[in-house]
C-alpha cells in the first residue's frame, strides 16, 4: 500500500509519529511524508524530535512548497492519506479548496480522487464554523477522527492512549495490526 502522511502544528505531533513508526514496521506499506514547518516545531517542542528524525521513517518525504511532485497529481495512485494531527487551518482549506501548499494539494488530490483521507483534528471545544467544515468534508468523503481515546482496554500509559486512537486509523486505512486490543463486549 502506498500512504500519504501529513503532520501539520496541531499540538499531538506523537500521533503523526506513532503512526509513521507503525506504518514502518509493515512491509507492504510505502510512507510518503508532507511535514508543515509549524509540524517540525510543534514536533521538536512535544516529543524532542528534530524534522530530519522523523523523516527517516518515511521512505519519500517531500517540501511543503513542492506542489509539482507526484502527490500533487491524482495520475499518482495511492491508497489514502492521513493527517496526523490536522490543524483547524489545514482542515479548513481543505475544506474550502484552498490547495495553496502541497499537504491541502494532496489531501484535495486524495478527495477528488475518491481515496480515503482520515484527519485527526485536533482543537477544543469546536465552535459553528469549525463544525461546517466538519460537515462540509464529511460530505466530502473525508473521514474525521479526532484522536479521542478510549478506555475499555484501561490503558496505563500516554503511549496506550496514543496506540489506540492509531490502531483505529490502521483500521480506517485498511492495515489492521492483528496485535491491536479490540472490545470483545462487556463479561457478565
Amino acid at each position: 500500500m502506498r500512504i500519504v502522511v501529513g503532520i501539520t502544528g496541531a499540538s499531538g505531533a506523537i500521533y503523526g509519529l506513532r503512526l509513521l513508526e507503525r506504518l514502518r514496521n509493515r512491509q507492504d506499506v510505502e510512507i510518503h511524508l508532507v511535514l508543515t514547518r509549524s509540524g517540525e516545531k510543534t514536533l521538536f517542542l512535544e516529543t524532542g524530535r528534530l524534522a530530519a528524525d522523523v523523516k527517516k521513517l518515511a521512505d519519500f518525504w517531500y517540501p511543503l512548497e513542492d506542489i509539482a511532485c507526484r502527490l500533487a497529481s491524482g495520475s499518482y495512485p495511492t491508497d489514502g492519506m492521513v493527517i496526523a494531527p490536522c490543524s483547524i487551518h489545514t482542515m479548513s482549506a481543505i475544506a474550502n479548496g484552498i490547495a495553496s501548499n502541497l499537504l491541502v494539494r494532496a489531501a484535495d488530490v486524495t478527495l477528488k480522487e475518491k481515496r480515503k483521507l482520515i484527519l485527526l483534528v485536533r482543537e477544543s471545544p469546536l465552535h459553528l464554523g469549525h463544525l461546517r467544515n466538519m460537515t462540509s468534508l464529511s460530505e466530502m468523503g473525508a473521514i474525521i477522527a479526532p484522536p479521542i481515546p478510549g478506555f475499555y482496554n484501561h490503558p496505563q500509559t500516554v503511549m496506550d492512549i496514543v496506540d489506540q486512537s492509531i490502531d483505529r486509523v490502521l483500521d480506517l486505512i485498511g492495515i489492521p495490526d492483528a496485535q491491536v486490543r479490540r472490545w470483545e463486549g462487556a463479561e457478565k
